[in-house]
């Protein structure tokens, strides 16, 4: 086997970046990046210059057979959406005395386009991040379709990894992450130790001082909120706002992407008046992103006498931090699985 120069990935699902930050980090090239929302996909060339191969669009249009246009790679990396299964097809299979598999069960889903990239490119790794509850979505057979996927494409698949964003970031953020080598290289990942990696950081620390006040609550949406709380819990169930204080509270909620409704998950406490929302600088800091990452959409060449008038709505920065994925957490893995993968095709 000749040495490789270089380890590349491509980046589905891509949003704004949060993967191409870590797998850059931990020295890999992307190759390939793509997302059907044309926002996010702006933001991503924005900070990453990635005309040359950000593709946007369903990702469909680029997995077609007749029409295959994803690049040779190392590592596959997706942050994919998951939608329910179909097993539409499968029962007629079995009246004709078909055999069916895993592969079959994955149909008309996104995950299948993965399938379909991993069968047509057989990448050496993947690296694949959903929310917790997909191990147990519909009675754990979700789960069971994907992993029997990947492993009848012939992958190592050590049983996944879920954690916890709040060792690196004051943010409670559970993920699900599944890695994989393909069984050319005999070899099975080896999840690096993630407890108490994050030293005991004030989260006053990621929080700014002087807040617009735009972020306050109204009065009216401050009592509503408690009301929703008080009743949730007189019926015995956990729905309500998270109201953290600062200098008692070490680490917030997760944030999602509904954050921009009412932020009612991450409230900080405010002395003489309703709390308020985080910032998207606040949602920045809590997600792992440095300060020079873009809010912004490209609309010119040159963004920095431009950012002010392309600053993305609070709405929409909301939507893509929620939907992102903390960089601490993933270059940690990314940064082992590149690791891992070096000796195995001969990389220095």
């Amino acid at each position: 086997m000749k040495a490789s120069k270089e380890i590349t990935f491509i980046d589905l699902f891509c949003g704004i970046g949060g993967f191409h930050r870590a797998f850059t980090k931990a020295g890999a090239k992307c190759v390939f990046a793509n997302d059907f929302d044309d926002m996010a996909a702006s933001v991503y060339l924005a900070n990453y210059k990635a005309g040359q191969y950000l593709r946007l669009g369903p990702i469909s249009t680029w997995t077609d057979e007749k029409n295959f246009l994803i690049p040779k790679h190392n590592i596959l990396v997706a942050g994919f959406p998951c939608q329910p299964f179909s097993i539409a097809g499968v029962s007629k299979k079995k009246s004709l005395g078909r055999e069916h598999g895993f592969l079959d069960k994955t149909q008309g889903t996104l995950f299948h386009d993965i399938v379909k990239v991993l069968k047509r490119r057989k990448p050496d790794a993947f690296l694949l991040e959903n929310v917790k509850n997909l191990k147990y979505h519909d009675g754990g057979k979700t789960y069971e379709y994907i992993i029997g996927a990947l492993e009848e494409l012939n992958y190592i698949v050590p049983e996944p990894d879920i954690i916890d964003a709040r060792h690196f970031v004051p943010q409670h953020r559970e993920r699900i992450f599944i890695v994989g080598f393909h069984k050319r290289h005999k070899w099975e990942f080896e999840f690096p130790p993630t407890n108490n990696l994050r030293k005991k950081e004030d989260l006053l620390k990621y929080l700014e001082k002087k807040v617009e006040k735009r972020y306050t609550l109204t009065p009216n949406l401050w009592k509503y909120l408690q009301a929703y709380k008080k009743k949730h819990k007189a019926a015995g169930n956990g729905f309500g706002y998270g109201l953290i204080e600062p200098g008692k509270d070490t680490y917030t909620r997760t944030i999602s992407q509904r954050y921009y409704k009412d932020g009612a998950e991450v409230l900080i406490a405010q002395e003489d008046s309703p709390p308020r929302r985080l910032t998207p600088s606040e949602c920045r800091a809590l997600m792992g992103f440095p300060k020079s990452h873009r809010m912004l959409n490209v609309g010119g060449s040159d963004l920095s006498n431009s950012d002010r008038r392309q600053l993305l709505s609070d709405t929409e920065v909301y939507r893509q931090f929620g939907n992102s994925v903390v960089v601490p957490l993933a270059t940690h893995l990314a940064e082992a699985l590149v690791e891992q993968l070096k000796p195995l095709i001969k990389v220095k």
